[in-house]
């Protein structure tokens, strides 16, 4: 652009010269007239396209009441109160499940949210259900102990990487590996049941750290999970769903840690039950459709035959 302007200019101050007034005059003003428009030019950008962007208020609110939550599930379970941990887990997932939907409800999805909500879930699902699994059973075993809750951790890692670096390229419908949320509602529920029941989980240490290293493992694994994103829920419903809904609360209600601690280990085991299920009917869809390709060739050489049979003979 600059250049483009030096050679306007050139052309300009070379007509002018042909027309006999003063060159010497006419250069300076030229000059001049260049390097002040440039600096006003230079100072309408400063203020006009370098400004300080601000973050969205109402979505990273709940994401920092999330991240409070895991935090707060943390410091609960240093102190021995196990049941009020896994409690602040399942109080984390609320705020995780609606920080995404109100900034898309108001218009308020940004990258920082993005980044933010990750690194509040990796505290929340990552962070914390380690700390409250290795304070409640796994200390008992030493460095196996701590091993296993870091495996766990580090799968939540994982899987939020992952997760990350796969929107918008993913099948919504699916999650690839169980989601850290499901999989620290699996250690959540677990303890808060066995708090409830007076179980000390140094009993049963081992049994805590093949729990955490398989939901570990399922973070990072293949296997396919329903995500129920594909669920629309501004659309209209009858009014039986909503009664529906209610019972489920109701029945949620009256033994929260055993109907939540049956529901998502159920959730976690589908995964794998839906990837050999799958698995087979690929194997069994094959051979199926050669032996109908088979019976379809046997069938249409009989006929044949049959026509070649029935036809007259000269």
């Amino acid at each position: 652009m600059i250049k483009m302007n030096l050679l306007k200019g050139y052309h300009e101050l070379k007509s002018i010269t042909d027309k006999g007034l003063k060159c010497r005059t006419v250069k300076v003003w030229y000059i001049f007239h260049t390097r002040y428009s440039s600096l006003n030019d230079m100072k309408n950008f400063d203020k006009d396209s370098v400004k300080r962007k601000g973050i969205y208020l109402l979505p990273n609110l709940f994401t920092t009441a999330g991240l409070f939550s895991g935090f707060y599930a943390v410091i609960a379970s240093m102190n021995g109160l196990y049941e009020s941990a896994a409690i602040a887990v399942f109080v984390a997932m609320i705020f995780d499940g609606l920080d995404g939907r109100v900034a898309r409800m108001t218009n308020t999805q940004s990258q920082f949210g993005a980044e933010y909500d990750s690194m509040a879930d990796m505290v929340s699902f990552g962070v914390a259900p380690a700390l409250i699994a290795y304070n409640w059973g796994l200390s008992e075993l030493g460095k196996l102990g701590w091993l296993a809750a870091f495996i766990y951790c580090a799968g939540a890692a994982l899987r939020l990487a992952r997760f990350n670096t796969q929107v918008g390229v993913a099948d919504k419908r699916y999650f690839q590996g169980l989601a850290s949320p499901a999989a620290a509602a699996v250690i959540a529920a677990s303890i808060w049941l066995g708090s409830q029941n007076a179980l000390n989980g140094h009993n049963v240490s081992w049994v805590v750290a093949l729990i955490t290293i398989t939901l570990g493992l399922l973070m990072v694994s293949n296997f396919r999970y329903l995500s129920f994103k594909d669920i629309d829920w501004r659309s209209r419903v009858n009014f039986l769903v909503i009664l529906l809904l209610v019972g489920i609360f109701v029945f949620v209600s009256l033994e929260p840690a055993l109907i939540l601690c049956f529901i998502f280990y159920l959730y976690a085991l589908s995964g794998p039950v839906m990837t050999i299920y799958g698995i087979r009917k690929l194997k069994i869809s094959p051979n199926s459709a050669i032996q109908k390709e088979a019976s379809a060739n046997e069938g249409d050489s009989q006929n044949k035959k049959q026509v070649n049979e029935d036809k007259p003979k000269n």
